[in-house]
């Protein structure tokens, strides 16, 4: 058997999976504790020992983080789950399991997944993108997941939206500090912003697109097509793949390439835009991936 356990540590769930070799084996969803950093260690722990007690072995443990762990103090970084920065999360989860266990960006996660056994197998270059409560990227070349030196690779969702106009003024302020990333834009809670300026009127992406509000809905793709001809123009991959809530939106595989051409420094664009092979969650696979990832 190849046991392994995955976790995705996200802002309003986390999430478990158990796979022997690419068999699911069991899977788990819980609420994450908001806020509360000890209270997310324990239901992680718990998770993992509650998952191996019902496949009735011990496994590996990967888990993916809304952030990442920085290379210089061994601690998290850029989560927008902010109760986790600053704090070191992988000594902590090791201390309270017992053994090794890896952590990766939740994004490089679902990148993995997807490129492993999903819609990008097969496939050289694939990019992973979570449009989701936040928004981030991933990349895998050949099948191995590539981080960089500042554990930042991919991190596509604070590059500023590129080009913007008078309809993306003014610049809606980040989480992190700046103003104008894309995940202000393209995050779930950014469509929503979006559709209050410009009609005074709440409402969730899932009513957005219920509704069939064009406007708002003709503003996001046209986003998302400039924030990925960017990608494309840096590194070209043979497909990008979107995961997270917003990625439900059927009509953005048929749209959005249509209308990246105009920003893409080619004369044909061959990348493929698909949906996810395992759904919005496949990232729980990715984070189960990771040893077998690490190991070739």
């Amino acid at each position: 058997m190849n046991l392994r356990i995955g976790i995705d540590l996200g802002g309003t769930k986390i999430e478990a999976i158990a796979l022997d070799g690419e068999a699911e084996l069991l899977r788990k969803r819980i609420a994450a504790p908001r806020g509360d950093y000890q209270a997310t260690l324990a239901a992680v722990a718990a998770l993992v020992l509650d998952a191996e007690k019902q496949i009735g072995a011990r496994a590996t443990v990967g888990i993916g983080i809304p952030g990442a762990m920085s290379r210089a103090t061994g601690r998290v970084k850029n989560a927008n789950s902010t109760w986790l920065i600053g704090r070191p999360l992988q000594q902590d989860l090791e201390r309270a399991l017992g053994r090794e266990v890896r952590l990766a960006n939740d994004a490089n996660c679902f990148a993995l997944s997807e490129a492993t056994d999903g819609a990008g197998r097969g496939a050289r270059v694939v990019f992973g993108v979570i449009l989701g409560t936040g928004v981030g990227g991933g990349i895998v070349v050949d099948r191995r997941l590539l981080e960089g030196p500042n554990a930042i690779a991919g991190e596509w969702g604070h590059n500023p939206l590129p080009l913007p106009t008078e309809a993306d003024l003014p610049l809606p302020e980040c989480y992190c500090g700046r103003k104008g990333c894309i995940e202000t834009y393209l995050s779930g809670p950014g469509m929503s912003q979006d559709h209050l300026r410009r009609t005074g009127r709440h409402s969730s992406p899932e009513r957005i697109v219920e509704e069939n509000y064009e406007e708002t809905l003709a503003r996001y793709e046209e986003r998302l097509a400039r924030a990925l001809a960017g990608v494309i123009n840096i590194l070209d991959p043979d497909v990008i793949v979107l995961g997270g809530g917003m990625s439900n939106m059927r009509r953005l595989y048929d749209n959005v390439p249509r209308l990246w051409d105009r920003y893409v420094f080619s004369d044909k664009v061959d990348t493929r835009l698909a949906p996810p092979m395992h759904g919005d969650s496949s990232g729980v696979r990715g984070a189960a991936w990771l040893w077998d990832e690490k190991e070739k």
